[in-house]
């Protein structure tokens, strides 16, 4: 046997160098997952936003539950009466609500409330939480109304909600407002995506866009309705 017949056939494949290109992305591919990523941020945030926003708007429905629970209880143990309706010699707060003072128809229900956190709702951005009843809590920690007339004898009355209305387009000022039934009342753009949240007198808290806070003026039966902002 020749020793060239030992040899392995020769091949006619030229050898190239392996190339790598493959093993990574090139800019025009990563500009390409950039771009994507930027319009999928741009359609999908304002999304978030709004459910953020639904969140915190659905978080404030137990906080008024527990505040419209701490007025009734104090009510049950005076008669049923709330105390912006029993004088101050009855332990009541009637006179200081009248004349346009929120601040102490929660500390006397303190007891009942038994946290300041209760009276402010988180998309308020223009107030802080207080500490405590006694020292701190002023009208810089009070994100909510009170209704004058709300008692357990008119169930669909206004107890107390989120206080950012507008009437006429202008921000309601601090003190007692009289809204009657017509009133073009709305909600501002301050919280909760045009939409806020009312406590009634019988308990329950309904969310309300600015057309059902309109009607909802007529549901106490009555041709006026009293709150007292902070």
């Amino acid at each position: 046997m020749r020793e060239s017949d030992l040899k392995p056939p020769s091949s006619n494949r030229i050898s190239r160098p392996i190339s790598r290109s493959g093993a990574g992305f090139t800019w025009i591919e990563g500009l390409i997952i950039i771009s994507i990523i930027a319009i999928l941020a741009v359609i999908l945030l304002p999304a978030l936003m709004h459910v953020k926003s639904k969140h915190e708007r659905i978080g404030c429905v137990p906080t008024l539950k527990q505040v419209g629970l701490a007025f009734r209880l104090w009510s049950w143990d005076h008669g049923g009466r709330m105390p912006m309706r029993t004088s101050s010699t009855n332990g009541g707060v009637m006179e200081l609500i009248e004349a346009g003072y929120v601040k102490p128809a929660f500390v006397v229900i303190s007891n009942e409330l038994t946290t300041p956190k209760l009276l402010w709702c988180p998309e308020d951005k223009q107030r802080q939480i207080a500490t405590n009843f006694s020292t701190v809590l002023a009208s810089a920690n009070i994100s909510f109304f009170i209704g004058l007339d709300a008692d357990e004898t008119k169930p669909q009355m206004f107890l107390t909600g989120d206080d950012n209305l507008l009437v006429n387009g202008q921000p309601v000022k601090p003190g007692v407002v009289s809204l009657a039934t017509n009133a073009p009342v709305s909600w501002s753009t301050a919280r909760h995506n045009q939409q806020g949240n009312i406590a009634l007198a019988d308990g329950s808290v309904h969310t309300l866009s600015s057309s059902k806070l309109r009607e909802s003026l007529s549901w106490g039966g009555t041709n006026v309705i009293r709150l007292a902002f902070p």
